[in-house]
């Protein structure tokens, strides 16, 4: 299963989401603090559109400390990148664990300092308010509505197409 865990970061890190998902099993269940809890496709479109969001920026993931057995495993990760929507530049650091199931990733939870993140991605007002339960909810909110949004574009494109 470390193995699975590796394919899944090095395929992030070349945002291949396509590859990423070949570790999810169909019933994924993804939690963080950004988005949330993610369940099935819903958890499998959000990769995809992180990894369509960050195409032709500057962006590294780097995981470190993989471990794994049949069952758990358990990896620390970085992502470097831009924050689209200030332009600032961003250094997150994660834990993440997870549960297999038929040789793939069934559960991931991704851990992160929420109050870190929001300050190096939002400046004053994330040091201010990052650190607060309503930030946490208002950002899930409105990563959730953009994740609506992708999945709406997604099916409106597939129809045309």
């Amino acid at each position: 299963m470390q193995s699975t865990i590796e394919t899944f970061y090095t395929a992030f890190n070349n945002l291949d989401a396509d590859g990423m998902l070949a570790c999810y099993h169909d019933d994924i269940v993804f939690e963080d603090p950004a988005f949330g809890i993610l369940e099935g496709s819903r958890a499998k479109t959000m990769w995809k559109m992180l990894c369509e969001s960050q195409n032709g920026k500057n962006f590294n993931v780097v995981a470190s400390n993989i471990k794994a057995n049949e069952n758990k495993g358990s990896a620390h990760w970085e992502a470097f990148y831009t924050f689209s929507k200030t332009g600032r530049k961003v250094h997150n650091k994660i834990d993440a664990k997870f549960e297999f199931k038929d040789g793939l990733i069934l559960t991931h939870k991704d851990d992160f300092n929420l109050h870190k993140w929001a300050t190096q991605a939002m400046g004053i007002t994330g040091f201010f308010f990052g650190g607060m339960h309503f930030f946490k909810i208002k950002l899930q909110k409105q990563t959730n509505y953009l994740l609506d949004k992708y999945l709406k574009e997604k099916k409106l494109s597939n129809k045309i197409g």
